[in-house]
């Protein structure tokens, strides 16, 4: 967090959460001028200050954008045509400093949004939950847990080292619990990565106890935390921890014990993958995504945009082609058939593919996948795999769920996969090519200890190279003393 800029993000921050406040007809007060109490004084103004922890959340410098950016293009599948440094050039280089842009930002704006819901939580603990009453003040703070939890893992991913090197022991983030509202000294020493995964788990499990369980397939069950869209999170969480028992245990919750797949929600796979990526974005496999409109100020940022990014320019999706798909990347994989739906998720100009399930032109207001129940069978089926000696038959029924809805012409069996180790790898695979610019694959590279490989001009880095995670971004070190870079 940039310490001198607190106060400017706190006054920002009250601007735009409540800014409902203004159609007050008794209290024309300016929202940025209200003191603590009154932003908490009355139901509506606490409902504006709710629904804004998704706003800071989905800026496009963090999950509204360049967080999944910088995730793909750190991998091996894309190619910059740019070079433009704005547009994340160092990056795909892999050579991040302190001074870069889109580690300054997404470092910044994920602690904004952490520093959000810390201050939402409070508010309510001294004000709110009395307004709005115990039952409803009991969802209000676990949402906010969750946009915490998920801030502080998505930054775990780039700026820490991966939780199997020293089992956690390795320096994590700088973990905050009380909001910031005044400019002050709010140095601190940072946290294991260990300490910070306890603390996403303990946000978690309090919001998963308080949240209800909202059926798949409505804007509120897609845009808002609830029951389900925390236990995918922990999914996630606990694969990367290498806890694979608890994943089971998670995935016990949301997937049913065989097939069709389906959640007690109503979550499931749909039959076209494409209707994932188009209006209305609410499909029942649809578990969390942030969503944008064409409003003036409710759609990223110019050069945050994901289809800014992976679209071409050739009408008519008027992206700006920053990354074509790389030939030597996921997109040559065998297995892959040209008959899967999802090689029509690729759009060719001339020589080139470019990724297009962000396919709505400028100002790019397709909404950003955060959590797919593609996923949620994925890591569930690495788990089981990585539980079984042998080839496990529960993991490839759930591999092939996912295979078939694109490509019912392809069954991995025990006679192909013969091996503990050919199962897992074929559940990475599919991973790689299900999610493809949606901002796993760096994360999926160094949960696995893999090595980023080379490609283009550039080497591979291995997970012993300084290169594998992100520094900390100059701001911090500057303005917080207590904090270590990471070597």
């Amino acid at each position: 967090m940039k310490m001198k800029k607190i106060s400017v993000y706190t006054l920002l921050l009250a601007t735009v959460l409540a800014s409902s406040c203004q159609k007050d007809k008794l209290d024309p007060r300016p929202a940025s001028d209200m003191p603590d109490y009154m932003v908490f004084e009355t139901k509506e103004r606490i409902a504006s200050q709710y629904n804004g922890l998704y706003t800071v959340l989905k800026h496009g410098r963090f999950l509204g954008g360049k967080f999944q950016i910088a995730n793909e293009v750190r991998g091996e599948d894309y190619l910059n045509e740019r070079a433009n440094n704005v547009t994340l050039q160092a990056t795909w280089k892999r050579i991040v400093g302190n001074e870069v842009q889109e580690v300054k930002e997404i470092w910044s704006q994920g602690y904004l949004a952490i520093n959000n819901a810390n201050l939402f939580i409070d508010g309510m603990a001294a004000k709110g939950n009395s307004v709005v009453g115990d039952s409803l003040g009991k969802i209000y703070v676990a949402e906010a847990k969750f946009v915490r939890a998920i801030s502080y893992f998505s930054l775990l991913q780039l700026f820490a080292r991966p939780y199997w090197d020293g089992n956690g022991s390795k320096p994590g983030l700088i973990l905050y619990t009380e909001g910031h509202k005044d400019k002050g000294n709010y140095s601190k020493a940072r946290s294991t990565t260990a300490e910070t995964y306890a603390q996403i788990l303990k946000d978690l499990n309090e919001a998963e106890a308080a949240l209800p369980k909202v059926n798949a397939g409505s804007t509120a069950a897609v845009t808002h935390a609830n029951y389900y869209t925390v236990v995918a999170l922990k999914m996630r969480v606990y694969l990367h921890m290498g806890q694979y028992d608890k994943v089971v245990a998670e995935g016990a919750k949301l997937v049913s014990a065989a097939a069709p797949f389906t959640s007690p929600g109503g979550h499931a796979l749909v039959p076209e993958i494409a209707k994932v990526f188009q209006l209305p974005y609410t499909t029942s496999e649809s578990i969390f995504s942030l969503p944008f409109t064409s409003t003036v100020g409710d759609y990223p940022g110019t050069q945050t945009q994901l289809g800014y990014y992976f679209t071409p320019k050739a009408p008519p999706l008027q992206g700006n082609g920053e990354y074509s798909l790389l030939p030597t990347g996921i997109i040559s994989d065998k297995g892959w058939k040209d008959g899967d739906a999802r090689r029509k998720l690729l759009t060719a100009v001339g020589s080139k593919y470019y990724m297009t399930k962000y396919a709505v032109p400028s100002p790019f207001t397709d909404w950003a996948p955060i959590i797919r129940y593609a996923e949620v069978l994925l890591n569930l089926a690495e788990a089981k795999a990585r539980l079984n000696t042998g080839v496990d038959a529960g993991a490839l029924e759930l591999l092939n769920a996912v295979r078939h809805r694109s490509d019912p012409t392809v069954t991995f069996t025990a006679a192909t996969l013969t091996t503990q180790q050919a199962l897992i790898d074929a559940i990475l695979n599919e991973k790689h090519i299900e999610l493809l610019g949606e901002g796993f694959r760096s994360m999926e590279v160094t949960r696995t200890g893999a090595t980023f490989a080379a490609r283009a001009t550039y080497v591979a880095v291995p997970p012993t190279s300084s290169a594998y995670i992100w520094p900390i971004s100059s701001d911090e070190l500057v303005y917080n003393k207590l904090c270590v870079d990471n070597q």
